[in-house]
């Protein structure tokens, strides 16, 4: 297994990525590219792993430019063809690397692996799913967004590949709901309202509407909704977490009791933050390209990188690509595919 890791990405600098990349290298038996500005990545490798013989596991490619965060997505990978990102989709479609890892800009990594990959057969468009913690197990929310203007048969195909890729969490076959205001059929808007039927009458699991209450309960595996709707929910999801852990710092410094309190629950929390910290979750997979590549968090830590470099690899041996257009090209679901 060979994955190319776009090491110019990311708020924390290459040595974060790089140390990822070696930690999933050793843990998971694979091999890492590292893509970006040679002489500065063979530094940081040198500094990390002066006394590791990395031939066999590490080798870095050549890349001349990086695609910044706040770039136009679509401009930049037209200007920047020399870019990490660009290379890295690069050395998958020459069959030299078998997915993408990158904490870059989530927009141009999506173009770069549409440009450089193409789409799935049957895929209209691709989309970002993303694993939220719940109080059961992770929930799977697409698309989260990389399309935020959607019609009907978009939400259904969303539906499609994110229950494909409930396979890596070992669900074979997982529940689905739909986003909406109320759990009743007709609440909504036009693009929920009208999602519904293709949903309801294809083979999918749907077990009809869903809250934003209910994303958190952990009663369903899949849920859809368009990517405007679906950033939102993210960010929201992430600033409450944040914001709840801070709120809980300010509380605890105020009392000695509440000190005391801390310090005898300490391991609970600990395991709280473990359970709802996005690094324990990897990257979050682009769904209907015609190939594998993971989008992570730009402030990812080397743990997260090393979750997101193995879940990459852990898509590419289950053949999720596979997975997709045999579903979307099958019974119910090929009639609802060409609606």
């Amino acid at each position: 297994m060979h994955i190319a890791l776009d090491a110019m990405a990311g708020d924390n600098g290459p040595e974060e990525l790089i140390t990822g990349a070696l930690l999933a290298a050793k843990q998971a038996d694979l091999r890492v590219s590292l893509v970006g500005d040679e002489v500065l990545l063979q530094k940081h490798l040198d500094q990390l792993a002066p006394d590791i013989d990395t031939a066999e596991s590490i080798n870095i490619v050549h890349a001349s430019q990086v695609i910044e965060m706040g770039e136009n997505p679509v401009n930049a990978i037209r200007k920047k063809k020399d870019s990490s990102v660009m290379v890295a989709f690069d050395l998958v479609k020459q069959g030299e690397a078998d997915a993408v890892v990158s904490a870059g800009n989530s927009g141009a990594t999506m173009a770069a692996g549409v440009r450089k990959l193409g789409r799935l057969k049957g895929v209209l468009r691709p989309g970002i799913a993303s694993l939220f913690p719940t109080q059961k197990k992770p929930v799977i929310l697409m698309d989260i967004g990389a399309n935020v203007d959607c019609r009907p048969q978009h939400l259904y195909q969303f539906a499609v590949m994110a229950s494909a890729y409930s396979r890596v969490r070992d669900i074979s076959r997982p529940t689905v709901g739909l986003l909406s205001i109320g759990e009743e059929t007709g609440k909504g808007n036009s693009l929920v309202k009208e999602s519904y039927p293709l949903l309801e009458n294809s083979s999918l699991n749907f077990i009809g509407n869903v809250e934003g209450r209910d994303v958190f309960q952990g009663d369903v595996d899949v849920i859809v909704c368009d990517g405007f709707v679906g950033n939102i929910c993210l960010k929201i999801s992430e600033g409450l977490a944040d914001a709840m852990m801070q709120m809980l710092k300010d509380e605890i410094v105020k009392s000695l009791p509440a000190k005391v309190g801390y310090l005898l629950a300490r391991p609970a929390f600990k395991a709280f933050k473990k359970r709802v910290d996005y690094a324990e979750y990897g990257g979050a997979p682009l769904l209907g390209i015609n190939g594998t590549g993971l989008i992570c968090h730009g402030k990812s830590n080397s743990h997260a990188m090393k979750n997101a470099i193995i879940g990459a690899s852990k898509m590419v041996k289950l053949n999720i690509n596979q997975d997709i257009m045999q579903s979307l090209g099958s019974g119910k679901n090929a009639v609802q595919a060409e609606v």
